[in-house]
């Protein structure tokens, strides 16, 4: 059955606003300061449950093709997100991540050969300083570390969004099985370094349990599924546009449930957040956003971060 654009792109902006969630659910539900094993726990069970229901593994080229994107996805991507978020005061590093769309607009002329458009340079400078109304808070001095891991983290999934949309899919393999592999690698790569960097795994009960239940199948499983899902049929540029709703159902969440305030700037940053992404699905005349497809073009972030302190629900996607 055929979907509608404006149903795909609704479908598909549900990723980001799941991942906007995980921040409160990992305040409130999971083990403190475990933000490696958090990830290890959201994207190795979704990956392999992915597998086991699409039941196809790579071939030929794709077994590094599948590696690659899943490094720079999750592997690297979650790591380097986790770092930033616990070097950066405040939203800093949802305001870095923000302007993934600026990323993937040059990476999309570099590897895809679609010319940047002033509307698209405007939009995402706009979508970033939305964002920032939203989460930033005054600072002081910042961590160079961790302005260089939230740069690099970015980097990294905008990096892998344009790759899938450059490679497409392999004949025979649909978004349950690219997530699946993506997943299943990143889980993987992080798996030692959870191990390494936060020793093992801590006692959960039964509130973490739901909780990583939730962000496995929920935040994960289903959000990649959906994520790539889009990648495969819209533009890079219109999939990474989305990325903003992810801060702002983040900010939303913790107004709604943890009692933050709203005040009206980090509403009108919201509104101009918005209506950037809004702006971000209008494809220019002449160019469809449906390249992708089998093997000519297919298909970050989810963030996982912890919020190593409750502000943390403001930063996310």
């Amino acid at each position: 059955m055929a979907t509608s654009r404006p149903a795909l792109i609704a479908l598909t902006a549900l990723a980001p606003v799941s991942w906007g969630t995980t921040y409160y659910v990992t305040t409130e539900f999971l083990p403190p300061d475990r933000p490696l094993f958090t990830g290890l726990m959201r994207a190795l069970p979704a990956g392999l449950l992915l597998l086991a229901l699409a039941r196809v593994l790579p071939r030929g080229v794709w077994w590094w093709k599948a590696a690659a994107l899943g490094a720079l996805n999750i592997g690297a991507f979650f790591p380097l997100l986790f770092l930033a978020a616990y070097r950066l005061p405040g939203g800093l590093a949802a305001v870095v991540g923000s302007i993934g769309p600026l990323f993937v607009v040059g990476l999309s002329a570099l590897l895809l050969a679609q010319r940047p458009t002033a509307r698209a340079l405007v939009t995402g400078a706009a979508a970033a300083f939305g964002v920032s109304l939203v989460v930033l808070r005054a600072v002081g001095a910042l961590d160079t570390l961790g302005v260089l891991a939230a740069l690099a983290s970015t980097a990294s999934m905008s990096t892998g969004t344009v790759l899938a949309k450059k490679w497409g899919r392999p004949e025979g393999a649909g978004p349950t099985a690219l997530a699946g592999w993506q997943l299943t690698v990143g889980g993987l790569l992080i798996a030692p370094v959870a191990f390494l960097v936060e020793g093992a795994p801590p006692a959960l009960d039964a509130r973490a349990v739901g909780g990583y239940l939730y962000l496995a199948l929920a935040g994960t499983a289903v959000a990649y599924w959906l994520w790539f899902r889009g990648i495969g049929r819209l533009t890079a540029t219109q999939v990474t546009f989305l990325i903003p709703l992810s801060p702002l159902t983040a900010a939303v969440v913790g107004w709604a449930a943890l009692g933050q305030s709203l005040t009206p700037v980090q509403v009108a940053g919201m509104v101009l957040a918005l209506g950037a992404t809004v702006a971000g699905q209008l494809v220019p005349a002449g160019r469809g956003g449906e390249r992708g497809g089998i093997v000519r073009s297919v298909g970050f972030p989810e963030k996982t971060g912890p919020a190593h302190r409750r502000d943390h629900a403001r930063a996310g996607r």
